[in-house]
């Protein structure tokens, strides 16, 4: 290059004409939040790793946090995209993963003013976190890591399969290079809910607004909807329905005529009688 091209370059550059390539402001964004977050807490203890879309902060060994980030955050991600999701949350989002529950029970109540209500972990809209009990596993982990993605890809996504699938991946392995869900703890009451006929109908289900989902009964309102969503997995469709529904979301805000659709079910209490009996030949032990 020569030296009129090189100090062209600078003034342009100077001038703000030339902009830093994408990938570096992206990154400098990521190290900035977390110098930020260095600052505002005490996280002698802690290390922070970056890991897009989040940063991650641990007060296990270095080395345990990195591949925790690794492992089960980067999986989880990579995975999520590969077959739903095209776009990252909008905003960075902080993964705190506390070694045992004395640490997440302390550092939530100093570094947030929270009291956490389950022993597992939770996300924060205040503080833009995922506050989690790392010791209790990593499948509320990736339970929590869909939700931002969801609001992200799908806004205005209905209670029930925002949990659906994000309750899914509470237990899940690779299979064939996808992520699969596994059966895990909610079949439990869902069995005993099929056999006290307790379990709405599909219409009902995908109707039902925040207020009621999270309310007194959301035990068996995610576990029915966990394995609504287990069910499509298993019969190979999940994916296309979760793009099938999303594009149609103005048409069919509560995805049940693109269920229907998906499904080739024109009479909905058969296929009810049909996916309980589905349900309960699935088995997961207990103890």
């Amino acid at each position: 290059m020569s030296f009129d091209a090189i100090a062209m370059f600078f003034l342009l550059a100077q001038s703000g004409l030339i902009q830093p390539a994408p990938a570096a402001m992206h990154d400098s964004l990521y190290e900035k939040h977390a110098a930020g977050l260095k600052q505002k807490y005490d996280l002698s203890k802690f290390a922070v790793v970056v890991e897009p879309p989040f940063v991650v902060i641990g007060d296990e060994v270095p080395g345990q946090v990195k591949q925790r980030a690794r492992n089960t955050i980067k999986w989880a991600v990579d995975r999520l995209k590969q077959d739903f999701f095209t776009d990252d949350p909008t905003e960075i989002i902080d993964i705190w993963l506390f070694r045992n529950d004395l640490s997440y029970q302390f550092h939530a109540k100093s570094f947030f003013g929270d009291n956490p209500s389950t022993p597992f972990g939770y996300y924060s809209s205040e503080h833009k976190a995922l506050i989690m009990n790392i010791a209790t596993g990593g499948g509320t982990l990736v339970h929590e890591i869909v939700h931002p993605f969801m609001r992200a890809n799908f806004p205005g996504c209905p209670p029930w399969f925002d949990e659906g699938l994000a309750s899914l991946y509470e237990a899940c392995r690779e299979k064939d290079g996808h992520i699969s869900g596994l059966p895990n703890w909610r079949l439990a009451l869902l069995k005993k809910a099929i056999g006290l006929k307790a379990v709405p109908s599909f219409y009902r289900l995908t109707s039902l607004g925040a207020d009621e989902f999270y309310g007194e009964n959301q035990g068996v309102y995610y576990s029915q909807a966990r394995y609504l969503c287990y069910y499509l997995q298993e019969k190979g469709v999940l994916v296309r329905y979760y793009h099938e529904f999303r594009d149609n979301r103005e048409r069919d805000p509560s995805g049940y005529r693109t269920l229907v659709r998906i499904l080739g079910q024109k009479d909905m209490k058969a296929f009810k009688k049909k996916w309980e009996k589905f349900i309960l030949a699935v088995d997961f032990p207990e103890g």
